[in-house]
């Protein structure tokens, strides 16, 4: 087994997609990664099938501390709350200049483009015009499949991907 690294998952402070969180969450947990969930601000998160999670920091807490991951999970709260959120690209962008692998699913990889982090990678987003849109705008090639790595750079469609995306993850981390 690899050793433990700290990975920081980002969701929504409501809407965020449930099984986008958990799924892959808990595929690194099993790795034996130390995870966080931060949101934009603190408090009781809400996800879209009605899940409730208890989230103790802020993305502008969690920024200062070094990480080995950094996962931003999509829903419907995704464009409202985290696509714009200054913190959150700034972090993603640095995070991603230093050398270190990100992911996003759904509707939340329009945020690693808005970060200026796809330029001329491939990836792939919930297929929303909106989304697929804001990666264009990214410099991004989009492509049309569940679950997409380029380099230390995963993105998955959405909750179908899942499990799948939390494979990616583990996989990712273990040959970074």
């Amino acid at each position: 087994m690899v050793s433990s690294r700290h990975i920081l998952f980002v969701i929504a402070p409501e809407r965020f997609r449930d099984e986008e969180l958990f799924e892959p969450r808990n595929a690194v947990e099993r790795d034996g990664h130390h995870v966080t969930t931060v949101s934009t601000k603190p408090g009781i998160a809400v996800g879209m099938l009605g899940a409730r999670e208890v989230v103790a920091r802020s993305i502008s807490d969690a920024a200062r501390e070094s990480v080995d991951l950094v996962v931003i999970v999509g829903g419907t709260g995704s464009p409202d709350h985290l696509w714009n959120h200054a913190p959150l690209l700034s972090a993603a962008r640095r995070h991603y200049l230093a050398g270190g692998p990100i992911a996003a699913i759904c509707l939340s990889g329009a945020v690693l483009a808005r970060a200026g982090i796809l330029l001329g990678r491939r990836a792939t987003v919930y297929p929303s015009p909106r989304a697929r849109l804001a990666l264009k705008r990214g410099g991004a090639v989009y492509v049309d499949e569940p679950l997409v790595r380029d380099g230390r750079i995963v993105t998955a469609s959405g909750p179908e991907a899942a499990s799948a995306f939390g494979v990616a993850l583990v996989s990712l981390l273990r040959s970074a």
